[in-house]
């Protein structure tokens, strides 16, 4: 047997040892991720309206300032500008953002509305005594006296959505029969909560338990059947 001949082709030759490094070479490393400009943002969102919450119970409102949240949260000023326009509208976001981490806004309903409401002005109470709650919803409370805007922002996302769920809870117990049908809810839930918010407010005296639900006895008095 004859040996086969050489292939004298240098042009096939030099493809064969082309293919040959490329089978042999590392595959290249797939190219780093860009980071998420909308998931950036949201972090810093979150940063600035944490370090809010921070300062405003550890400086009091008065001392607050857009230098010292954007230092806390680790941001430019600018960023904070680009989505508040004030430092009451940080303050605002910085507590709604307590009130959206729950599931929507629900009342007790367990079939006894003296039971649920002294439920619910329990909790209001221990808020109005925790600071973190305390520092911010002051400090909102006169942002919303000196600004229109902030007030109607306010009633729109924070107060309408807790009123009625707490309307919707009073028309439950109008439906089992243990509030009058022609009871003025909207003036029962003012009865309830505004001398509880006025004491607190102006300071002018303890929030208990007891006051809580001396409160709930003398509304449900007014509207129960045969009254």
């Amino acid at each position: 047997m004859f040996p086969a001949p050489r292939n004298t082709d240098p042009t096939q030759d030099l493809a064969t040892t082309q293919a040959q490094a490329t089978a042999q070479a590392p595959a290249p490393a797939p190219a780093p991720k860009r980071p998420d400009p909308a998931r950036r943002s949201e972090r810093s969102r979150q940063a600035v309206l944490g370090a809010t919450r921070e300062l405003v119970s550890e400086v009091g409102y008065a001392k607050l300032s857009i230098e010292a949240i954007a230092a806390r949260a680790g941001v430019g000023k600018q960023t904070i500008y680009r989505w508040w326009r004030s430092k009451g509208a940080v303050v605002f976001d910085a507590f709604l953002a307590l009130s959206e981490e729950a599931d929507g806004v629900r009342l007790p309903d367990t079939g006894d509305i003296e039971a649920d409401l002294r439920t619910v002005l329990r909790a209001t109470v221990a808020e109005f005594a925790d600071p973190a709650f305390e520092a911010p919803i002051r400090a909102l409370n006169l942002e919303i006296a000196a600004d229109p805007e902030l007030a109607a922002q306010y009633r729109e996302r924070l107060a309408a959505p807790v009123d009625e769920a707490k309307r919707e809870r009073l028309r439950s117990a109008q439906r089992a029969g243990q509030i009058r049908a022609d009871a003025d809810l909207d003036l029962a839930l003012e009865l309830l909560y505004a001398p509880l918010y006025q004491r607190w407010l102006l300071r002018l005296g303890p929030l208990t338990d007891e006051y809580a639900d001396a409160l709930v006895a003398h509304v449900l008095r007014a509207v129960r059947p045969g009254q």
